[in-house]
């Protein structure tokens, strides 16, 4: 836990000083406004990396976070075009809900069929952007077809915040109290630390790996809704390669690709990371498509540097039991 810790301190500090170094050039983008619209920015990016937290923590990965994100948008657009009174209530509780079973089928797959979850997932993947592909024909739903209070709501401001970031904030603590109070936040540990012991203690790995899918598909979920409002636009390739984002945004804040660790706040502190280089390229005159290429190095890195201290640890214990003999 101290190698997380300070894992997380390094990272807390990169992205004081990239912020720092962006504002010697130009003061505006350290003002609060500016801070809060970045924060704003990055709330989806956070959400969705908390349960890709959680799924990779049990030694497993979902790959199809973006398309569960795309299918729950547009789905809910299409909700909203064809009933636009419908309250914001219900159209939370079906993005929420449609998020939740589709997370589920992934959990299936994975533990009652026992296939690989990169195979699992990026299979389903492919099969939700079908299924809007289906749905729609390959129309897009623009903003002029949504009702105002369907776009409205994600950007209403509360103490001059939009609600997006405040739902980014009570997902997050939520996570926090599941992750490091709930017997199912440690039994996702347990299984991510040594799946052979668990299993001795009375844990399901399976099923808590399928637990792990529904919080994951839950969220995606909910992102969906968020995005769709927020950009007040739905179509086929929404959010289309974000799941690398959101796979480098947990590596990045510690998550260890092997499973058993990782924090929600070191998560956090990953898609933070990401989401002020994105806000910074543009201010400093690179284009925004090298973010791609920024996050796939970010995560060789992320991964090098946890293989590092992983066999760092092993020759520790390595050389304990040779001064105990």
């Amino acid at each position: 836990m101290s190698a997380l810790k300070s894992r997380e301190a390094i990272l807390f500090g990169a992205i004081l000083a990239l912020t720092t170094v962006i504002a010697t050039r130009f003061p505006g983008f350290v003002t609060p406004t500016n801070l809060v619209s970045v924060f704003t920015d990055t709330s989806p990016l956070m959400i969705l990396a908390m349960g890709q937290m959680v799924v990779i923590l049990t030694r497993c990965i979902d790959l199809s976070v973006a398309a569960n994100l795309a299918l729950t948008g547009m789905v809910c657009a299409m909700i909203n075009v064809a009933m636009p009174g419908l309250p914001m209530v219900v159209i939370l509780v079906v993005a929420l809900i449609l998020g939740a079973a589709l997370g589920a089928i992934n959990g299936i797959l994975v533990w009652k069929l026992s296939i690989p979850p990169i195979v699992v997932t990026l299979g389903t993947m492919t099969i939700f952007r079908g299924i809007i592909f289906l749905l729609t024909e390959g129309k897009w739903i623009n903003a002029h077809e949504m009702s105002p209070h369907f776009t409205g709501f994600p950007r209403n401001e509360i103490l001059g915040m939009p609600v997006l970031g405040w739902i980014g904030i009570i997902v997050a603590l939520i996570m926090m109290v599941v992750m490091a109070r709930s017997t199912m936040g440690r039994a996702i540990y347990a299984v991510g630390g040594n799946p052979h012991a668990a299993v001795y203690t009375g844990i399901d790995v399976g099923k808590t790996q399928f637990y792990a899918f529904v919080i994951s598909g839950t969220l995606a979920g909910l992102t969906g809704y968020l995005w769709v409002a927020r950009y007040s636009v739905a179509y086929v390739d929404i959010a289309g390669g974000f799941e690398l984002d959101v796979v480098a945004a947990c590596v990045i804040g510690g998550v260890s690709i092997a499973g058993g660790a990782g924090t929600v706040f070191g998560t956090l502190l990953g898609a933070l990371f990401l989401g002020v280089v994105k806000n910074a390229l543009p201010v400093v005159d690179i284009s925004p498509f090298w973010q791609l290429a920024i996050s796939g190095a970010a995560i060789i890195v992320a991964v090098a540097f946890n293989a590092k201290s992983g066999r760092s640890k092993g020759r520790v214990i390595l050389k304990s039991a040779e001064h105990a003999q």
